[in-house]
């Protein structure tokens, strides 16, 4: 084999081939499976709390975790990587569903998935790792701020006359009105799941602090009686297993209709899984195969859409999570997916009792970790890294995310092509 073709098999080598090659044992396996049921325990209620906020039932937001999630980690050109639904998509699944319904919204994800694994194919997936660091910032916070406006409505228990708008000033105008019919039991129950999952945090860093919190959620509502909205009254529960697949409606039209929001969905996807990789090397010294990432995103996402899930991305928390647990190989997020399809078997109709609200306190909780505020403070100090970090976190709140990274990005480059004509101008 020449060096090139040498090369290009390891660009699109698959990790978990390359960790079985080096030898893969019981001892291996054991460290595995604590690693993924530890996962999958943080991704249960999370599953369920991204689809809601996302505008579909919570059983597609289980699919995803399950079939995406279990493609991502047997395909990944990482190591560790967890594929599963992202708080940082809930903004564009949002807004896709109510533009387009779910039947719409699955064509997106499917496109989606062509794209990146396309993208993957052409070796492009190194270009976008070069999109700023401080446009990165900004849209992450922008996102942070969008997630937790969508949650005041169920954090709160608030009663709107009407549908709840999507643009950042209208909801926010609206949620203002609402402000009488909040209701007390509502937030305290999202209140009391921020409090327990704090506290683990800081006291228990080992324990599923957001399960917990959620079960205890769930049980103080029950024994209380408390006049709160569950997933039970508004969802009518969860299945006990995956649906039959099946093919979107992939009629040019269709595809036309959703092909902005389906590039949307590429761009911000293969943002966030790579960034997930980076942060994967980075707590394990390992390098990660950028290219054969975007494949397996791509290819995880064709087949969420063909079961009925939303958007597979990586995600950063649960691939730490799966690192601090001692995660060895791909197989641990492929045993997650699979921990994950065990709970929703057995535990399916114990789902029905958690309280909207409590979900709506977990995503407030993933918002405030997902932001970067200490570097968001240090670049808005720097007049050039300040103007490119106000324009992308502003056109991602009050437009969206595709106008705010293109704003910043252009915003960026014209900065840094000014900087190299003074330079080359002796100015």
């Amino acid at each position: 084999m020449t060096d090139a073709a040498r090369a290009a098999s390891d660009i699109y080598r698959p990790k978990l081939a390359t960790a079985l090659a080096e030898g893969y044992g019981l001892g291996d396996l054991k460290r595995d499976a604590v690693a993924g049921l530890t996962v999958a325990i943080v991704a249960l209620p999370l599953s369920m709390a991204i689809a809601i906020a996302s505008g579909v039932s919570p059983d597609r937001g289980l699919y995803t975790a399950i079939v995406g999630g279990f493609l991502v980690s047997a395909l990944s050109g990482s190591r560790f990587q967890i594929g599963g639904p992202a708080g940082a998509f809930i903004v564009l699944v949002a807004a896709t569903v109510a533009k387009f319904g779910v039947g719409g919204l699955a064509v997106t994800v499917f496109l989606s998935g062509l794209m990146l694994t396309l993208v993957g194919a052409l070796r492009l997936g190194s270009l976008i790792r070069h999109i700023p660091h401080t446009v990165t910032v900004g849209f992450t916070a922008g996102i942070a701020v969008t997630i937790s406006a969508s949650q005041l409505k169920d954090l709160f228990g608030l009663r709107l006359q009407g549908a709840e708008p999507g643009p950042f000033i209208p909801k926010i105008a609206a949620l203002a009105h609402a402000a009488p019919s909040a209701n007390l039991a509502a937030f305290a129950l999202g209140a009391l799941v921020v409090a327990i999952t704090v506290a683990i945090r800081r006291w228990r860093p080992m324990w599923p602090a957001m399960l917990i919190a959620v079960a205890a959620a769930a049980a103080a509502a029950a024994a209380l009686h408390l006049p709160v909205e569950t997933i039970g009254s508004r969802f009518g529960g969860i299945p006990h297993g995956l649906p039959a697949p099946r093919l979107p409606d992939l009629s040019r039209g269709r595809i036309l209709a959703v092909l902005p929001a389906a590039l949307s969905f590429t761009l911000l996807g293969g943002i966030e899984s790579l960034l997930s990789a980076v942060v994967a090397d980075g707590m394990t010294g390992r390098q990660h195969r950028s290219n054969m990432e975007l494949i397996a995103q791509g290819v995880a996402n064709c087949v969420s859409a063909v079961f009925g899930g939303i958007a597979v991305t990586g995600t950063i928390a649960r691939t730490a999570t799966n690192i601090r647990a001692g995660g060895r190989s791909p197989v641990s997020g492929m045993l997650h997916a699979a921990f994950l399809l065990g709970f929703m078997a057995i535990a399916a109709p114990l789902a029905s009792y958690v309280p909207v609200a409590a979900l709506a306190g977990v995503l407030v909780l993933v918002a405030w970790n997902m932001a970067e505020k200490a570097e968001f403070a240090r670049l808005i100090g720097g007049w050039r890294s300040g103007a490119v970090l106000a324009a992308t976190f502003g056109l991602t709140v009050l437009k969206d995310l595709t106008t705010g990274i293109l704003a910043g990005c252009l915003l960026a480059a014209a900065f840094w092509a000014l900087h190299r004509w003074r330079v080359h101008r002796g100015v």
